[in-house]
């Protein structure tokens, strides 16, 4: 049975199945779980000296008491079951690379994450960070749909 689940949140409906089913594993094996909120930054390129700048700091700032919400809210689900569970929350461009990573310093036996469906061209330009996690993680992946 899976003892330490990585459990990668962005706060939607679909994340919050996968939460779900992850405490219930934990509770149900004695297990942990390890829950992380990937901020992204803003994508911001300059294209001249009169372009719009936003406060990037702001932006930033929100986007990571956004992921801290989103953990918090893992841990809160933890606790009410009695399951243990440590909290991350970290900034990138490529949120896949933090799970990956996570998972293997972590010393995670699966992870438990949603996927958003996306499909067509949608999926080809935008790409799926559940499909990157596929792609290369080493870990068993249980995806929520």
């Amino acid at each position: 049975m899976f003892k330490k689940i990585l459990v990668p949140t962005d706060g939607s409906e679909l994340s919050d199945k996968a939460v779900a089913a992850a405490v219930e594993v934990a509770r149900t094996a004695g297990g942990q779980l390890v829950a992380l909120s990937v901020a992204e930054p803003y994508p911001y390129s300059p294209i001249g000296e009169t372009a719009f700048t936003p406060d990037l700091a702001a932006y930033e700032q929100k986007a990571m008491d956004l992921a801290r919400q989103n953990v918090d809210k893992v841990a809160l689900a933890a606790r009410q079951a009695e399951v243990q569970c440590e909290t991350h929350t970290v900034q990138s461009f490529n949120p896949y690379e933090e799970i990956v990573k996570l998972a293997g310093s972590s010393g995670c036996d699966v992870i438990f994450m949603a996927s958003h469906g996306r499909k067509g061209l949608n999926r080809l330009f935008v790409g799926s960070e559940t499909q990157k996690v596929l792609a290369h993680s080493t870990l068993p992946v249980l995806v929520f749909r």
